[in-house]
């Protein structure tokens, strides 16, 4: 197991912490939510905006559980970084989502971290 230093810790925790917030933020009103998604966005969902709001709710929630508990946190941070990628392409930069560009500086930051070893050496030939 690696030793990680104090910052890691914050940064995860303050992650995770983020990520639970919103998932319940979205849980308690999927529609105000779902209003952020640009037409075109909505128009390529397969469910209705609703229940897609409410399944982007558990992925968040799944990711600052995992985050929090610190198991798998490096598919976490690569689920949380996808995640916030289509949030950011499918909403645009606006007062809100213009975070969410920090957000995914850090799950980057947190992805390589806790990346396993084996896999981040063959990043490296």
């Amino acid at each position: 197991m690696k030793t990680r230093g104090f910052s890691y810790h914050i940064l995860r925790i303050g992650m995770a912490v983020t990520f639970l917030w919103i998932g319940i933020l979205i849980f308690k009103d999927p529609d105000f939510w779902g209003g952020f998604l640009h037409p075109w966005a909505a128009d390529l969902l397969p469910v209705p905006q609703r229940e897609a709001m409410i399944g982007t709710a558990v992925v968040d929630m799944a990711i600052g559980f995992f985050l929090l508990i610190d198991i798998g946190a490096w598919v976490a941070t690569l689920v949380g970084a996808v995640h916030l990628a289509v949030v950011l392409a499918t909403t645009g930069t606006t007062a809100i989502t213009v975070r969410d560009i920090g957000l995914l500086a850090a799950s980057i930051s947190l992805f390589w971290e806790d990346l396993p070893g084996q896999i981040r050496a063959k990043f490296k030939r």
